[in-house]
């Protein structure tokens, strides 16, 4: 008798922590970074913080220049140099462009034509380190405080070149996990950032 009672309470609780890790409304650590790591899929990390424009003309001396010439030894921009005359000056211009390879790691920008960035990777949670108490009914939020990592990065991004032009990616893709929040709102599919 006390054996198939143990039985019966062991399987009616693995009966509620399978509903439980089901119901994508529950308030738990599983939901939150499935959510966040949706999220994020389609919300990739980008080498600007806004769209840029391409083509671009920028004197020899302007800081973008040592930029853009490390995303040219990746292939990623191609670059010509140009005469421009300024009253009866001339400056050297250098001329760059999204080169054909980098068309293939450029996200255009919709709202704006000839705008875009070089995305290269998707955060991936690696740890929900807490999360303000809320409720698991459709239209409450919480603050949900996160570690995460870069996966999915492309080669251009990890070259030690693009990563001394641009030392927030370095940043970004050291190995140790960076800390961050984010509000998320639960609706009717569940858990979601924003």
């Amino acid at each position: 008798m006390r054996i198939a009672l143990s039985t019966a309470l062991i399987s009616a609780a693995a009966i509620a922590l399978t509903l439980t890790a089901c119901n994508k409304n529950a308030e738990n650590k599983p939901n939150f970074e499935s959510a966040i790591n949706s999220y994020y899929q389609v919300h990739p990390t980008c080498l600007w913080s806004d769209p840029q424009q391409f083509p671009v003309q920028i004197g020899h001396s302007d800081p973008k220049t040592a930029q853009y010439d490390a995303l040219v030894d990746q292939g990623l921009l191609t670059r010509t140099t140009s005469e421009k005359k300024v009253i009866i000056i001339s400056k050297q211009q250098n001329n760059y462009d999204v080169s054909e390879k980098g068309r293939g790691a450029w996200t255009p920008d919709s709202s704006q034509p000839g705008y875009g960035n070089f995305c290269y990777g998707h955060r991936k949670v690696s740890s929900i380190d807490g999360y303000t108490p809320t409720n698991s009914q459709p239209g409450a939020t919480t603050t949900v405080q996160y570690h995460y990592t870069i996966g999915d990065v492309p080669a251009w991004a990890q070259a030690a070149e693009t990563q001394t032009a641009y030392p927030q990616l370095r940043d970004q893709l050291s190995p140790t996990p960076q800390a961050d929040s984010v509000k998320m709102t639960n609706t009717q599919n569940g858990w979601q950032v924003g």
